[in-house]
């Protein structure tokens, strides 16, 4: 009986972000995305041929081409010559394990239409709320364990090399153990998702204290949550389950810490990164904590400004840049 209701208290605790309000049609039509391979015809390059493989690239792919030989490879886009040589090396590079990589990423992504089906789904509820939104074109690419995600006006890139699994062990000689959470497949969607809306949804308040920053994050992952409202919250904060657990086990003591120390109206770098940027913990709350932690409790104050203010829409909610008037309507007391 015991395990039943602890179970039961864990499920609870776990989708209770999808509780509540519907925000999206039921019978809303997907519009199809379509992922253009960059990385299977840069495997296409070989050393015999490596001039003429090189010509094609910048013919078929005329956008990305320049785009990813000028700031994945750092190469100016004319240089051909130079490109000649440091394509190859790049591509067959053992040092970090390039060759292998690339060999584990035709494999794992042989098939897309899983992710592609996943994003047609999230665009298509983008444009659902922002009907004049710009669905840019998508690319996969090989980054050389660069960025997961590159865009720009008109297109994104998804490095496909850094979601090779949490497990691949080229992984350990460029990130941190805690970086490992995101570096899987299954996080493409909300990474492509939330990165979109950060770029479209710009930081527009003349403050620049915690909270306001952290509204702001936490404002655009709540908007995420609705978006991907099949998926778990721990998934779309790019955290384990027992992270997630962790913090709302302690929500109300972290609230208080914060309250207590009077964070949300500092602006100083420290506080502001301590509790935003990614790391291994939130150094403002406890080792044991995970990080980012600021943005979380933005997305819970967001949760529960919606949750008391049924007649606010998702697009009033990201518009409102009051960050003081959406704490203080939202009630938050964890």
């Amino acid at each position: 009986m015991k395990k039943t209701i602890f179970y039961i208290i864990g499920v609870f605790l776990l989708t209770a972000c999808h509780n509540g309000r519907t925000y999206f049609p039921k019978d809303l039509e997907s519009q199809p995305i379509d992922i253009v391979r960059f990385d299977n015809a840069l495997m296409n390059v070989h050393d015999s041929t490596v001039a003429q493989d090189i010509r094609v690239l910048y013919d078929e792919y005329p956008e990305f081409m320049p785009l990813w030989v000028e700031d994945i490879l750092g190469i100016p886009a004319t240089d051909t010559a130079y490109l000649e040589t440091a394509l190859p090396q790049f591509l067959n590079d053992t040092l970090y394990g390039f060759k292998n990589t690339n060999a584990r990423e035709q494999q794992i992504f042989a098939d897309i239409t899983g992710l592609e089906k996943s994003l047609s789904k999230a665009f298509s509820r983008i444009q659902w709320l922002y009907p004049n939104a710009d669905i840019p074109s998508l690319y996969f690419f090989i980054s050389g364990f660069q960025t997961p995600v590159y865009f720009n006006e008109e297109l994104i890139g998804i490095g496909a090399d850094m979601y090779l699994g949490s497990d691949y062990e080229y992984y350990n000689r460029v990130v941190y153990e805690y970086q490992k959470q995101t570096m899987r497949p299954e996080c493409i969607p909300v990474d492509v998702v939330s990165a979109y809306l950060f770029r479209t949804l710009p930081y527009t308040s003349a403050k620049s204290r915690l909270l306001d920053q952290m509204m702001y994050r936490g404002k655009v992952m709540y908007l995420t949550a609705q978006i991907f409202d099949d998926l778990p919250p721990y998934e779309v904060m790019g955290w384990t389950k027992e992270q997630w657990e962790w913090c709302v086990r302690n929500e109300r003591a972290i609230w208080h810490l914060v309250m207590d120390n009077r964070d949300l109206f500092k602006t100083e770098s420290l506080v502001l990164t301590g509790y935003l940027n990614d790391g291994p913990f939130t150094s403002e709350v406890s080792q044991d904590s995970p990080g980012r932690l600021g943005i979380w409790l933005g997305w819970r104050i967001a949760e529960s400004f919606m949750e008391h203010n049924e007649n606010v829409t998702l697009q009033e909610l990201m518009a409102e840049g009051d960050a003081q008037k959406i704490l203080e309507e939202s009630y938050y007391k964890p």
